[in-house]
């Protein structure tokens, strides 16, 4: 299974919306999305904003194609870090999982963010290394 990162048009919107607004395609089907962008005041960061993907292509790489291509873009763009939140609850341990595999370190935990019980869990990954990693702007 493949799929390519591309620009959708109206033709899409439907499923677009299905699946909450994304951009992987397996041949001309739409199967997942990624959402990305810089974070204000800070030095080449961006934060994942999202990543879906369709429930019956879940776990046959379509989600680690789109990080990968996330990832290429970003690196190519010069970005240092990404950052990527998400919920502490039950329901959520495949996607922190999914993060871990991909090489992201739990980097901080805000507790009760969204709701008492659900936890704000933050996760990073350092694109560059050595001193771009470590200069400070």
């Amino acid at each position: 299974m493949s799929c390519s990162l591309r620009p959708v048009g109206r033709a899409h919107r439907a499923r677009l919306e299905q699946l909450t607004r994304s951009t992987g395609f397996a041949d001309d089907q739409l199967v997942g999305y990624a959402c990305w962008g810089p974070t204000p005041g800070t030095a080449a960061t961006h934060d994942l904003y999202w990543i879906a993907v369709d429930r019956e292509r879940q776990g046959a790489g379509v989600g680690s194609q789109l990080l990968n291509e996330v990832e290429r873009r970003l690196m190519a763009d010069g970005c240092r870090l990404i950052v990527v939140e998400t919920s502490s609850r039950a329901d959520y341990g495949p996607t922190r999982g999914f993060y871990e595999t991909r090489g992201y370190t739990r980097t901080a935990t805000i507790p009760g963010y969204y709701a008492p019980g659900d936890d704000l869990v933050i996760y990073t990954k350092e694109l560059a290394t050595g001193d771009l990693a470590r200069a400070a702007p």
